[in-house]
C-alpha cells in the first residue's frame, strides 16, 4: 500500500481532523507582578497558563473552574531572564591559568559530546537560576550548542532555550594563542578560519546548513583582525537568511567595523570611542557588556598565589571593573540600548553557573544603570536582540510562559534577583520552593 493510502486511512471517517483535547489551565498566583514594559508593579495578579503559553495576565484575573491554582503568596513575578552570552559547553579551571590554557586543555582532552554533556549540566543551573533563554555563543566544539539545543527542544534535557550560534567565524588561528603547526588543527574545532570576502560568505552559509540561529564572528584578537569588507559580507549573508550577527569587538578600529558593517550586537566593547556608541544607537546596535563586579575575576583563582601576585591580581581587576563601569555609563548615557550578557565561563566558589552569572546585574548597577532598566536588558531587550520579540521576554498573553518569583524587590535592589524562588518555562514548572 502506498503513503498516500496509508493517510487516508488514518483520517477520520467524516474527513475531519481530530481536535487534540485542550491542554489543562494552571493559574499562578502572587502579590505583585512586573510589567517589565511599564516598570509597574501590579497586587494581587494572576497569571494564567495553558499549555506552554500565557493566557492572560494582570491583577485579579477569573481563575476558570477546575485549574490548577499555584500560589505564590507575596512573591514577585516577572518574565525568565534572557543571558544574551553565554558558552554552556565550556568551563573554565581556575588552577590552569587563562583563556589559552582552558582552551587548549578543553579542546584538546575534551570530545564534543562530552562537552554537550557538560552543556545540559551548564544549562541546569543556569535554568535554575531564573535563566529561561540564552544565546550560546560558540565555544561548544563541532556544533555542540546545536545538539545541546536540539535536545532540550525534544524534551530529551532540562535546560535553557537555546539560540545557538555553531562554531564563531575568525581570523586565521581564532582566539587561541601561538600555537605549533601540528596544534593548530585544534583551531577548526573551536573556529571557521576566513581569508577574504568569498571564505566569509561561505563561512555563514555552513554555519546555516549546520543549524546557527544566529551568526558570532570574532572580529579582533590581537594583532589578528577580520576587515571590513569580510564584515560586511557576513552581516550581509546572514541578514539575508534573517539571522542576526554579534561581533566580538575591542578597542576603537575594531567596534568601529563592527557598527560599520551592521552587525546587531557588539559584544564587550571594553573600550570604544565616543563615535562608536553614536553610530550605534543611530543604527540601533545593541551592547551586551559582559561585566562583573571585581571580586569575581580573582575569585577561586588566587588559592596558590604569594602575596605580590594576589595584590597584583586584585588591583588588574578592580582597574578592569572600574574601566568597565565608565565604559557602559558612556553606553547609556549616549543612548545605546543594552542586552544582559554574562560571558560566564565558570562557577563563583560556592556558586552554580547561574547563580555566577547573575552577578553580572551587579556590574550594572555598579555603572549607574536603574533597576528596572537592568531588567529590560534581560527581557526584553535580550528577546528583541535573539529574534524572539513577541514570544519571550514579557508576561503577556501568547508569549511563552516563562516566569520566575523572587520574595525581594529588585526594583529597589537588584540583588534580589540572585535569590529566584520559582522558575517555571515554557509552562513547565522547574523550581518551586517555598518563602523564607
Amino acid at each position: 500500500m502506498t503513503c498516500a493510502g496509508l493517510l487516508l486511512l488514518s483520517q477520520p471517517r467524516n474527513g475531519l481532523a481530530q481536535t487534540p483535547a485542550a491542554a489543562p489551565i494552571r493559574a499562578v498566583k502572587c502579590g505583585r507582578l512586573l510589567d517589565v514594559r511599564t516598570g509597574r508593579v501590579i497586587a494581587n495578579a494572576v497569571v494564567l497558563v495553558q499549555g506552554r503559553t500565557i493566557l492572560q495576565a494582570g491583577a485579579n484575573v477569573a481563575i476558570p473552574a477546575g485549574a490548577e491554582v499555584l500560589d505564590l503568596g507575596n512573591a514577585l513575578v516577572l518574565p525568565g531572564l534572557v543571558d544574551a552570552h553565554t558558552h554552556l559547553l565550556q568551563n573554565y579551571l581556575p588552577e590552569l591559568g587563562g583563556d589559552d590554557n582552558n582552551m587548549l586543555h578543553t579542546v584538546a582532552t575534551m570530545s564534543t559530546a562530552r562537552r554537550a554533556l557538560l552543556g545540559a549540566a551548564m544549562g541546569r543551573e543556569d535554568l535554575e537560576a531564573g535563566i529561561t533563554t540564552v544565546r550560546d555563543l560558540g565555544n561548544s566544539g563541532l556544533n555542540g550548542d546545536v545538539a545541546l539545543r536540539d535536545a532540550i527542544n525534544r524534551g530529551e534535557v532540562v535546560g535553557p532555550r537555546i539560540v545557538a550560534s555553531t562554531r564563531a567565524l575568525s581570523a586565521a588561528g581564532g582566539q587561541f594563542g601561538r600555537l605549533t603547526p601540528e596544534a593548530q588543527a585544534l583551531v577548526a574545532q573551536e573556529y571557521v578560519a576566513v581569508s577574504g570576502v568569498e571564505e566569509a560568505r561561505r563561512a555563514v552559509r555552513q554555519a546555516l546548513y549546520d543549524g546557527a540561529d544566529c551568526i558570532k564572528v570574532i572580529v579582533n584578537t590581537d594583532p589578528r583582525v577580520v576587515s571590513l569588507e569580510e564584515l560586511k559580507v557576513i552581516v550581509e549573508e546572514a541578514h539575508r537568511q534573517g539571522k542576526t550577527v554579534a561581533a566580538h569587538a575591542i578597542g576603537d578600529d575594531a567596534t568601529r567595523m563592527a557598527a560599520q558593517a551592521g552587525v546587531n550586537s557588539i559584544e564587550h566593547a571594553y573600550t570604544i570611542p565616543d563615535d562608536v556608541l553614536k553610530m550605534m544607537k543611530a543604527k540601533q546596535i545593541f551592547l551586551v557588556p559582559t561585566d562583573f563586579p571585581a571580586e569575581y575575576y580573582t575569585s577561586g583563582a588566587l588559592a596558590n598565589a604569594t602575596p605580590e601576585q594576589r595584590q597584583r591580581a586584585e588591583k588588574g581587576a578592580k582597574d578592569f571593573a572600574a574601566s568597565n563601569r565608565q565604559r557602559l555609563a558612556r553606553a547609556v548615557k549616549a543612548g545605546v540600548r543594552i542586552a544582559a550578557g554574562s560571558d560566564s565561563y565558570y562557577q563563583a566558589p560556592g556558586m552554580t553557573r547561574g547563580q555566577s552569572s547573575l552577578l553580572m546585574f551587579r556590574a550594572y548597577a555598579a555603572a549607574g544603570m536603574a533597576p528596572l532598566d537592568i531588567i529590560r536588558a534581560a527581557t526584553v531587550n535580550g528577546a528583541e536582540l535573539l529574534g524572539l520579540k513577541g514570544k519571550i521576554g514579557a508576561l503577556e498573553p501568547g508569549m511563552a510562559a516563562d516566569l520566575i518569583a523572587v520574595d525581594g524587590d529588585p526594583l529597589a535592589d537588584i540583588t534580589a534577583l540572585e535569590k529566584v524562588r520559582f522558575v517555571m518555562k515554557a509552562g513547565k514548572i522547574i523550581k518551586n520552593e517555598p518563602a523564607k
